[in-house]
């Protein structure tokens, strides 16, 4: 199962809907908040179910919730924007709820910078924005979940 992963578009998303119209089908698109929007038009250009979470800049749309659970492929996945767990500081909080809720992957945004790394057994995973990257490369990016038999997340430079 291919997953595209974003997060923080802000309402710009020109370039990434050109990049997706050159990267094949998606099954998914998981839209980690800020911008909850731009999921719904992607959702529908593409023709791809989608989940997505509030953001702190999604303050108006109360009709989502700031995080979500989801299985896949057998893989417990929680989605969460971030700003709730403290992310700018580090992503412990999010290892610890990720143990709470017996998960096996956790997808977040909000700081901008892309990220990928395991701690005991657990991925997380931020994609980065494909609009206004923050850190030390400032690259636009988004993340790839591929699902199958392993689990493997990528950074991919748009």
């Amino acid at each position: 199962m291919k997953i595209l992963v974003v997060s923080d578009t802000h309402g710009k998303i020109n370039t990434l809907i050109q990049n997706m119209e050159k990267m094949g089908k998606f099954d998914i698109l998981f839209h980690l908040g800020d911008y909850i929007e731009d999921a719904l038009k992607l959702s529908k250009i593409f023709d791809i179910p989608m989940i997505t979470v509030r953001g702190n800049g999604d303050f108006l749309r109360t009709d989502y919730n700031f995080d979500e659970v989801v299985e896949v492929k057998g893989k417990k996945i929680f989605l969460t924007h971030g700003h709730r767990y403290n992310v700018k500081q580090g992503i412990m909080n999010l290892y610890y709820k990720a143990l709470e809720l017996n998960a096996d992957l956790v997808l977040f945004g909000h700081t901008h910078i892309p990220i990928v790394e395991k701690i005991d057994g657990i991925t997380i995973m931020n994609p980065g924005s494909p609009t206004f990257p923050r850190g030390f490369n400032r690259k636009n990016t988004i993340g790839i979940l591929t699902i199958g038999d392993i689990v493997e997340g990528k950074i991919l430079e748009i």
